[in-house]
């Protein structure tokens, strides 16, 4: 039997509704009043709810907007009121059949069928648009995720969707959810690149100021840290587009950071600021790296450690040679370094470029290492200047491979 919960206050003038509709061959609950009407028809469940109600009140349309929100039924309300602007509020609040002086006890079954109709045909279009909205998303998800793969591997539309599928099929998983996941995976590999490059740029910039002040290529060390500044500049901007909740404390930290250092690097370099500098550029190498380590334990992607490795390498580089430069021991970056270079010579990632990639790091690290021996002379310094620069082009390029790569995209 269909279950009918009774809804109305008090009033001399309503029908005997309970006896009617048990008369009909409803099972009848309640009555309620319109106050409790979300609480006891989550409580009682019924199949349709029935109010009588001669003025329906703003309070009525809440507790029924509020009912559909929570747990959709169809709903039949009796009423006196004929005015068209009740008549549609009812319509938007989510009631079935809006029976205006016109309660019949013969009337009661087709009635209540009808709310019925109403509400199944109302939940078929909704799920309808649910379903043709979720294709269209998915839809624009993997046009998103076939130019990804485009774009990072040169290849064709129908070589990225093939890749897509494969995937899919590989993982049990619709192409819609793969195509989510390589989104995710290529916006969380290029914010760890970015933040990895801030990490490089807070020990380039050291490196840089510390040369200008040696009057050592001071012209083009010049232009460098111009260069590196918009580069933070770039990357705080790109960086700022992360999630504000769960990201917002760091990058706030990291735009507070900047700030001093970039005003001291815009001026002319002087050697008393020197140290100066390299505090703010340490405390700047802190919260990039902070960011960094947030980003690679996200969640959001599996294989993007080798990013961070290949990213940190470029900021070592930069650091080995500040650390020269300003008669420091270099010993644990040297290190640190070697560890980088056995970690991505051991990832499974390494491609014939990537392998070619690391052995000209290789060769331009023990250039370094020369130069930084030598960071008393001239020579030496420039040297430093050279190799520094080269290393860090290089492993620009090779952590732009490892962004790129396809097992970091497609997990």
């Amino acid at each position: 039997m269909i279950s009918v919960l009774l809804v109305h206050n008090p009033d001399p003038d309503a029908p005997a509704l309970a006896a009617d509709f048990a008369a009909a061959g409803f099972t009848v609950l309640g009555p309620a009043a319109c106050a409790h009407l979300v609480r006891e028809a989550l409580r009682q469940g019924p199949n349709v709810v029935v109010c009588w109600e001669p003025r329906p009140s703003a309070a009525l349309f809440d507790a029924l907007r509020s009912l559909q929100v929570q747990q959709p039924l169809p709903v039949l309300v009796f009423t006196q009121d004929s005015g068209v602007e009740r008549m549609n509020e009812a319509l938007t609040s989510g009631v079935h059949a809006w029976v205006v002086q016109g309660y019949a006890r013969e009337r009661l079954r087709p009635l209540v069928h009808l709310a019925q109709a109403r509400e199944a045909h109302e939940r078929q279009l909704r799920e309808t648009l649910a379903d043709l909205t979720h294709r269209f998303e998915e839809r624009k998800l993997v046009d998103k995720a076939k130019g990804i793969l485009m774009r990072a591997r040169r290849v064709s539309e129908d070589e990225a969707f093939h890749l897509l599928r494969t995937a899919s099929m590989h993982a049990n998983q619709r192409v819609g959810q793969v195509s989510r996941q390589v989104i995710d995976a290529a916006q969380v590999a290029e914010a760890i690149n970015r933040a990895g490059q801030q990490r490089m740029l807070s020990q380039r910039l050291v490196k840089l100021y510390a040369l200008a002040c040696a009057r050592t290529e001071a012209t083009a060390a010049a232009l460098l840290m111009r260069q590196s500044a918009a580069r933070i500049d770039d990357n705080l901007a790109v960086l700022g587009k992360l999630s504000a909740a769960t990201f917002g404390d760091l990058l706030e930290a990291a735009q507070t950071g900047w700030a001093p250092l970039r005003d001291l690097v815009a001026a002319p370099a002087q050697a008393a600021v020197l140290a100066r500098v390299d505090a703010l550029a340490e405390a700047m190498l802190a919260q990039a790296d902070a960011l960094v380590v947030a980003l690679e334990t996200s969640g959001l992607a599996k294989t993007v450690s080798v990013i961070n490795v290949s990213g940190r390498q470029r900021m070592l580089s930069q650091r080995m040679a500040k650390q020269a430069l300003l008669g420091a021991d270099g010993k644990e970056t040297a290190a640190a370094f070697e560890d980088g270079m056995k970690a991505l010579a051991n990832s499974p990632l390494a491609t014939q470029e990537i392998r070619e990639g690391l052995a000209s790091a290789r060769t331009a690290w023990e250039r370094l290492l020369a130069g930084a021996a030598k960071a008393h002379e001239a020579a030496g310094r420039k040297e430093l200047a050279a190799t520094s620069e080269e290393l860090l082009e290089l492993f620009d390029r090779l952590t732009d491979a490892y962004q790129h790569s396809i097992q970091v995209l497609m997990g």
